[in-house]
């Protein structure tokens, strides 16, 4: 309607809801209080330990990371495979998503062993049967991925930094709802109270 006030939103309420609990004021009960305090050092803990936290596993991730990246460095030979069949071609050769597309198709190689042997990697539309294509394989004579570039090490590492801050933040808001749950708990035993005690004298004929 015009010229009506629409509500606060929720983020602007909350604040209020706090100092409400803090305040002192006839309505404040001591479980406000204790939940006030309660979410007010859960939130300066976590605002505190994410950035160890984030450091920690970051740190941890990367170490591990580039641990890997070295060992399949080691491990992974980087050789020439043969097509044994052609490629499959694309509804589209000349288009876009033709020069981004690629199909499986099988080749044969020479393993870090010496044996000759078959498997099956991506190549380009419409190669034809004979074509040479890079592959990495693994000590067992497989076709793998490449090993891992410094950039993959480091987006792993960030990765790991941003999962820790989210479960510092809700570890943090778990323990705020399970402390809301039983200060909930405990006031309704109170309420239950209280009226057991006030209602015979509102039911009671005189």
């Amino acid at each position: 309607m015009p010229g009506r006030t629409p509500p606060p939103s929720l983020p602007q309420e909350l604040p209020r809801v706090t100092l409400w609990r803090l305040r002192r004021n006839p309505l404040r009960r001591r479980s406000d209080l204790v939940q006030a305090w309660t979410g007010l050092g859960l939130l300066l803990a976590a605002l505190a330990a994410t950035p160890a936290a984030m450091f920690l596993a970051g740190d941890a991730s990367y170490h591990h990371c580039t641990r890997t990246a070295r060992h399949q460095a080691a491990t992974r030979h980087h050789t020439t495979a043969t097509l044994i069949e052609d490629a499959r071609r694309h509804p589209e050769p000349t288009s876009a998503e033709a020069r981004k597309t690629r199909y499986p198709s099988k080749v044969r190689f020479t393993g870090p062993d010496g044996r000759t042997h078959t498997g099956t990697t991506d190549v380009q539309p419409a190669l034809p049967r004979g074509s040479t294509v890079r592959v990495w394989v693994g000590t067992d004579g497989k076709i793998t991925d490449p090993p891992m570039s410094p950039g993959q090490v480091r987006s792993r590492a960030m990765g790991s930094a941003v999962i820790a801050a989210l479960g510092v933040h809700a570890t943090a808001a778990a323990a705020y709802g399970a402390v809301g749950r039983v200060v909930q708990r405990r006031n309704l035993a109170a309420w239950d109270t209280a009226w057991a005690e006030t209602a015979p004298r509102w039911t009671t004929s005189p």
